[in-house]
């Protein structure tokens, strides 16, 4: 029977090991917490676009399956200086929504005639709002208009259909009003502006709610944040939030990685 003994002894101590490996720790010794996972950043993936009939205010080609829109020229010019919109868009609403340090880099990427941009720049009376587009006319009147308001830290820029045209990593932050459903290549758009901003700039992107059928715009001029997310996050962009202030508009942030 004796020799059995150490066997035994072998199997208990065995057991008391095991059971020091498996239980929780005692509050002694701190609480049984995991390590949180690090973040993982998105990757950028690559989606052909296709193509289809066009529709009426479309241009027959698709990027993750949303036709993209015609673009509103420089002749509309009056809508986007349009009295009403203040009452209609609450623009004075986003604008106080974006939060930008006093020396901040902000890009109005399809500026227009420069509604929003010279609007955001007393907010960086250290910095300044690059104003971008790809029409000429309309960086004309932006710079009469910056003439007329005596506004210098505006500064126009001509972008193309594929490229801000940026240096790498001179942006804090990016601002897009109703015009990224218009980018005729916005996979190489977004490419571009994931250059051209830091690690931890934003993205601040307006577009009508594609969801909501009493929003009085075409469907096409539109997009659902479930849209805008596919195509940011497909980019390589984080969704941040959908603040919501706005009584037509999305107000989606993005944060480059």
């Amino acid at each position: 029977m004796s020799r059995h003994i150490p066997l035994l002894a072998i199997f208990l101590i065995a057991s008391i090991v095991a059971w020091g490996w498996f239980r929780a720790p005692s509050a002694s010794n701190g609480p049984a917490v995991a390590p949180a996972p690090a973040a993982i950043s998105p990757a950028p993936t690559f989606v052909e676009y296709t193509t289809g009939p066009a529709s009426p205010d479309g241009i027959g080609k698709f990027f993750h399956g949303r036709e993209i829109a015609q673009v509103m020229g420089h002749p509309a010019i009056g809508w986007l200086e349009r009295t009403e919109r203040e009452q209609e868009e609450a623009p004075s609403k986003a604008i106080a929504a974006i939060d930008l340090a006093p020396d901040a880099v902000l890009a109005d990427i399809g500026a227009g005639s420069g509604y929003y941009s010279f609007r955001l720049s007393e907010k960086v009376p250290k910095g300044r709002i690059v104003a971008v587009d790809i029409q000429p006319e309309m960086l004309d009147f932006l710079r009469k208009k910056s003439a007329e308001l005596g506004i210098t830290n505006v500064e126009p820029h001509l972008g193309t259909i594929e490229d801000v045209k940026l240096p790498a990593a001179s942006l804090d932050a990016a601002l897009m009003v109703d015009s990224y459903h218009e980018f005729s290549h916005p996979r190489e758009m977004l490419a571009s502006l994931r250059h051209a901003l830091k690690p931890g700039g934003r993205i601040f992107l307006l577009e009508f709610r594609g969801e909501d059928p009493r929003v009085p715009i075409k469907p096409l001029h539109k997009m659902t944040e479930a849209q805008a997310r596919l195509e940011l996050e497909s980019a390589g962009f984080r969704f941040v939030s959908n603040l919501r202030p706005l009584p037509w508009q999305h107000f989606m942030i993005f944060e480059r990685p």
